[in-house]
């Protein structure tokens, strides 16, 4: 498993791998990452010291999936993890759990002191990864990027 930041050449691939892994669970509906309005341009929302975005690729640089990080509103300490997503064949050989830690690396070293993350219980697989990788249910905070999300999960970085 190797990591690279997004390419513009990645928008489409990761896009699709976004919308497939949602609709496979009933999520293609408004409120999640599938109508994103950036979601088909996704190297204009990442790149900043504060919102990056990396994909997973294969040893011939084929795009298996993506997990980001951008600073949660205005929150000083704490960044979002955002769209962890693997094509079908590149799940199940604990790339989940390599992606979350690759990810808290790299918001470490952008500064940030917790990591925030919101889903839906539908994702099973991936509540489960969140729980074993250190992440603790909290109540619905006040602003959420997602409206259709109904659980939401913090870990201390440090």
């Amino acid at each position: 498993m190797r990591f690279r930041e997004l390419e513009e050449r990645d928008n489409a691939v990761i896009a699709s791998i976004i919308r497939d892994n949602l609709k496979r669970y009933g999520l293609d509906i408004p409120g999640t990452a599938y109508y994103d309005e950036a979601l088909d341009h996704l190297t204009e929302v990442y790149g900043r010291e504060d919102a990056k975005y990396y994909v997973v690729v294969d040893e011939k640089d084929r795009v298996l999936g993506g997990i980001g990080f951008s600073r949660f509103y205005d929150s000083e300490d704490t960044a979002e993890l955002q769209k962890l997503y693997l094509c079908s064949e590149a799940k199940g050989s604990g790339s989940g759990y390599k992606m979350i830690s690759f990810i808290e690396d790299k918001m470490r070293q952008a500064g940030f002191r917790r990591s925030y993350l919101e889903t839906h219980d539908v994702l099973r697989e991936a509540v489960h990864i969140y729980i074993k990788s250190g992440y603790t249910e909290i109540e619905q905070p006040e602003v959420i990027g997602h409206g259709s999300m109904n659980m939401f999960f913090i870990k201390e970085l440090y």
